[in-house]
């Protein structure tokens, strides 16, 4: 019967999206930031920002599809308990603000009847009336969203070099674009003693006396 061996990396298509959109992920956030802190260049910022956001969201959605359909390798023995528990979580809450984000962001333009422009004359539709109060509740929501998503990403990097770095359980080989060799087994040892002429001597039957009267050999 055939069986299927435990993954040990996640799929290549898998780790491919997942170091393009850390790039871009860490990239939106830069640009978040300097958005706010330099107002000269704001509009070029805002042109790379939007389509940046958008391409987030469809990537994403083929991220989440393509995790269904391929199998996850299982997380090193290193991890207790409530370790996976809080990876677990900060993943499925890494996916939900990779989704929330860029509709939010999108929402929040339509609601303010700005144009979402993406390259060149290609625009997005808006799926939000534009209504100011809305706008500025969006706006709000977008900012909150941009910080918690931040704080989890960095937490979600702060496990990952602790278990690199300090445990060295190879956390991160699961997600390494190039090939790991897997985890080498532990050679088993066994220790064969020599021969001797002992193993020549007849020993005693159950019930037979030792003969102690014979002359031991002379040091």
């Amino acid at each position: 019967m055939a069986t299927t061996s435990t993954p040990t990396q996640f799929a290549l298509l898998s780790r491919i999206l997942h170091w393009l959109m850390a790039a871009m992920l860490l990239a939106m956030l830069f640009i978040g930031v300097s958005m706010v802190a330099s107002l000269g260049n704001y509009h070029r910022l805002v042109a790379i920002h939007r389509p940046l956001g958008i391409m987030i969201l469809i990537l994403a959605a083929i991220r989440l599809i393509n995790r269904k359909l391929t199998k996850l390798p299982p997380f090193p023995p290193t991890m207790s308990p409530q370790e996976r528990f809080a990876a677990t979580t900060s993943e499925k809450l890494l996916y939900v603000l990779m989704f929330a984000l860029p509709l939010v962001g999108w929402g929040m333009l339509s609601a303010g009847h700005y144009p979402i422009v993406m390259f060149g004359p290609f625009h997005l539709p808006p799926i939000l009336p534009a209504i100011p109060t809305l706008y500025a509740v969006l706006r709000k929501a977008h900012t909150i969203l941009a910080y918690l998503l931040f704080l989890t990403f960095l937490a979600h990097l702060s496990a990952v070099l602790f278990h690199t770095l300090i445990i060295r359980d190879r956390l991160l080989n699961r997600m390494a674009l190039w090939p790991t060799p897997k985890a080498a087994a532990r050679p088993v040892t066994m220790t064969v003693r020599p021969a001797t002429d002992d193993s020549e001597v007849e020993k005693p039957q159950a019930g037979e006396k030792i003969d102690d009267s014979k002359p031991k050999p002379e040091g």
